[in-house]
């Protein structure tokens, strides 16, 4: 019932992208000594949903059928991001990853808003206080 509302897909779909940045950011703080690795990064949320939208799933017109892999195109990917490599070879920045976290809460709090207001707006319109 719930997926049928764009409010409520758009905020569980950020709240998904919020989930895995924050593993890949992570994955990058724990390999911040790492020889050679390289700093991973995904997309935007934006790019992210309006890419999703673009990508037809798989069609599911019995019950037995299986939804859309995660490993699929529509799945969102790491970028590796280009940035200053440190003498072993690695290009994780402490410092950047931890206001990446920073931003992921924020972006997390506001998905955690977003389906807020849309419940009240649900509970309101069946005639029940928020």
């Amino acid at each position: 019932m719930f997926e049928k509302i764009e409010m409520m897909r758009m905020a569980r779909a950020m709240g998904h992208h919020v989930a895995t940045r924050q593993t890949i950011v992570a994955r990058n703080i724990a390999n911040a000594d790492t020889p050679g690795y390289k700093a991973q990064d995904a997309q935007a949320f934006e790019d992210s949903y309006r890419r999703r939208d673009d990508i037809p799933t798989l069609r599911t017109s019995d019950a037995r059928h299986l939804p859309t892999p995660e490993w699929s195109p529509a799945a969102s990917r790491p970028l590796v991001q280009p940035a200053a490599v440190s003498p072993n070879g690695n290009s994780v920045s402490i410092e950047d990853e931890m206001l990446k976290a920073a931003q992921l809460k924020r972006e997390h709090d506001l998905s955690l808003g977003i389906y807020r207001s849309a419940l009240d707006l649900m509970r309101v319109s069946i005639g029940r206080r928020a």
